[in-house]
């Protein structure tokens, strides 16, 4: 804790340190300091581990000293923070008093550049130390004790946390190779996260594994030989006091932490700097990284409201929604014609990806859904129709579209009302398509655990009365 204990004499001494936002911290007790990933927090006291005391303007309280990280010059100009100040307090504030934020004065580029390549180069060794504790220590030990431990257990605790301490040893492998240990200013390391933007993907797993892992640990943690289990791992690896989910913490934060470290890098690096462009690049691919694993969180939150829209539905038939689809593109009333019958027929169309669910509205009550069927769109076709005469159907439409499977032995002819509902519908028809054509780019699926388990929660939570709708 060398780094914390020079921190916390640098604020003893009297002078300003300051913390940027890894993550939001919202919260409802007038005690803690509320902020946004990004804001800049000054670090009135950081005595102890978990808690720290901050100050943003003229707001004071706690926060979780693991939703923010240090920044790496504590003496650089903060012209994004005295911009936010000028811009909330509308030039009220004294610009001399602004003025103490600035610092001694900024040292040359190169020295900052060194700063932030230093501060990469020990991050990564010291997280590699740490996912090794976690493997060895934990991991090794777990496994020997199957009485205590099934292998499934270990799983949803742990993720895929051995094969990111596999990759993480050949990223910094690969830093080391580039790294100028005389003049550490003039390393080009922004190749190497190029050269593995793709294999920075599996924190996704991990990422969205994470709830459940701290789930399971808070059911084993209520159980004494646990406790005392974990303590002695944590204690023959002589790893420093922090519980087990703390350390499990880690990857998830680490994930977040390079693009702004790559973003403090490229500030520091000038453009004619043979690393710039790669610095740039790489900077974008994990701003990437981290949308891509942001954007499959966001899909495994919407599979458990899609396995609970299906358990509303009365009389659904075939397989399950998730067992293709984990997203709802759009949804709405149509006009529904279908051959050889050509009956028309008003119902509720549901657009997932690879399929659209239709049900029919219930006389009375009119928010219950009656299944009635579902379209296959990976062999479908989807044709805008002028208004007037309709060849297949032999009659005049407005405001149509029609679905024709690939094979020609499936067609349907679907009406709005209006014509913006019609042009809604075919945006959402070319969203779909390109959404699926997303997900065989990044790899994204559903594993059948899963989708097990959003099924099994809907079913706890609709034991009776069903509510029912699902709106986009």
């Amino acid at each position: 804790f060398e780094w914390l204990q020079s921190r916390s004499s640098l604020i003893s001494d009297g002078s300003v340190v300051y913390a940027e936002g890894l993550w939001d911290h919202v919260t409802m007790d007038d005690q803690e300091l509320g902020f946004k990933a990004g804001d800049v927090i000054e670090v009135v006291d950081a005595t102890n581990k978990e808690w720290w005391w901050g100050r943003i303007m003229d707001s004071e309280g706690w926060f979780p000293a693991s939703f923010v990280r240090l920044r790496v010059n504590q003496d650089e100009p903060m012209d994004e923070y005295l911009a936010h100040l000028e811009e909330a307090q509308a030039g009220e504030e004294d610009r001399a008093s602004l003025g103490l934020l600035l610092g001694p004065g900024l040292p040359c580029k190169e020295q900052m550049r060194t700063n932030v390549i230093n501060e990469i180069m020990s991050t990564e060794r010291d997280y590699i130390k740490h996912l090794k504790d976690i493997c060895e220590g934990y991991i090794k030990q777990c496994r020997k004790r199957t009485d205590m431990f099934t292998e499934e257990q270990l799983r949803t605790i742990f993720g895929n946390i051995e094969e990111i301490y596999r990759f993480q040893r050949k990223f910094l492998k690969g830093l080391e190779q580039k790294f100028n240990k005389e003049q550490p200013h003039l390393s080009e390391i922004g190749c190497c996260f190029l050269e593995h933007q793709t294999d920075f993907q599996i924190y996704s797993e991990y990422c969205n594994n994470h709830p459940n892992a701290c789930i399971q640990l808070s059911k084993l943690m209520k159980v004494n030989k646990y406790v005392f289990f974990f303590e002695a791992c944590r204690l023959l690896q002589k790893m420093i006091d922090i519980s087990l989910d703390g350390f499990l913490l880690t990857p998830v934060q680490k994930i977040c932490k390079y693009p702004l470290q790559l973003a403090e890098l490229l500030k520091y690096t000038n453009p004619q700097h043979r690393d710039y462009k790669d610095v740039e690049a790489a900077l974008n691919a994990m701003k990437n990284v981290a949308r891509l694993i942001n954007e499959r969180k966001r899909r495994l939150e919407n599979i458990d409201k899609i396995a609970q829209w299906q358990s509303s539905i009365e009389d659904f038939e075939g397989e399950d929604v998730l067992s293709r689809s984990s997203e709802l593109i759009f949804s709405g009333e149509l006009t529904k014609l279908s051959l050889p019958q050509a009956k028309s027929q008003q119902r509720m169309f549901f657009l997932f990806d690879h399929q659209m669910v239709y049900c029919k509205k219930d006389l009375l009550r009119r928010d219950m859904l009656y299944y009635k069927g579902r379209i296959d769109m990976d062999h479908m076709e989807v044709i805008d129709l002028e208004d007037g005469k309709e060849k297949d159907f032999n009659i005049s439409v407005k405001n149509a579209l029609k679905l024709r499977s690939l094979a020609g032995d499936e067609v349907h002819l679907l009406c709005a009302k209006k014509p913006e509902q019609k042009e809604r519908w075919l945006r959402a028809f070319t969203d779909e398509r390109r959404q699926v054509q997303q997900d065989r780019e990044t790899g994204f699926t559903l594993t059948e655990v899963q989708k097990k388990q959003a099924m099994l929660n809907a079913g706890k939570s609709h034991p009776a009365g069903k509510p029912k709708g699902m709106h986009q």
